[in-house]
């Protein structure tokens, strides 16, 4: 199967993904309170692979839902919205060098290449902190963030999670994985 087959939906896909996105999109009007589910609707119809890449993201149970809009580039922004870091994401490592350093119980991925592979975009901390905003994200989980390469230079990946009201970024080797830790993303269509 070509890469181009593999990344399209068929149309019963196309259409339960479009509904699910719709129902969430005006279940959670905090989120979005001056954008409209025409203009949103009419820019995936015009990208079909963003189709893909969301369906990947809710695959994995990322919920996504647009947060954001970029008047300068006039795309809207989709986030992983499920209240713990995703299911489907969890117990892996930050990066492919991590993996590799592992030589016993690695685990079985890592969030860069899970992530590139998705066509989405690992959340940076100000962006985290930006998700945040609209709800309380991963208060029993955590999500590793994109991370420094001057911190990641010397083995460390930093994470995030809210608890006590508060963002908390903390730090762990890289190659480190826990149950209860995944990654968010971000798409931009």
């Amino acid at each position: 199967m070509s890469s181009s087959t593999k990344k399209k939906l068929s149309s019963e896909q196309r259409e339960e993904l479009l509904k699910i996105l719709k129902n969430r999109f005006e279940k959670n009007m905090n989120r979005h309170k001056t954008m409209e589910w025409n203009k949103i609707y009419a820019k995936l119809e015009a990208n079909p692979e963003k189709l893909w890449t969301l369906n990947e993201m809710e695959k994995t149970d990322g919920e996504p839902d647009v947060v954001d809009y970029d008047k300068k580039t006039g795309e809207y922004i989709f986030y992983d919205c499920s209240p713990e870091s995703p299911k489907g994401r969890r117990s892996i490592c930050y990066d492919r060098k991590a993996l590799d350093s592992r030589k016993e119980n690695k685990p079985k991925d890592n969030a860069m290449d899970m992530a590139t592979a998705m066509g989405i975009e690992i959340l940076t901390e100000e962006e985290y902190r930006k998700l945040q905003k609209h709800g309380n994200f991963d208060t029993k989980t955590s999500s590793w963030i994109k991370t420094p390469s001057d911190i990641r230079a010397l083995g460390g990946a930093i994470f995030a999670d809210f608890r006590y009201d508060n963002v908390f970024v903390y730090h762990n080797g890289a190659e480190s994985y826990y149950a209860a830790r995944g990654f968010r993303g971000l798409l931009r269509v």
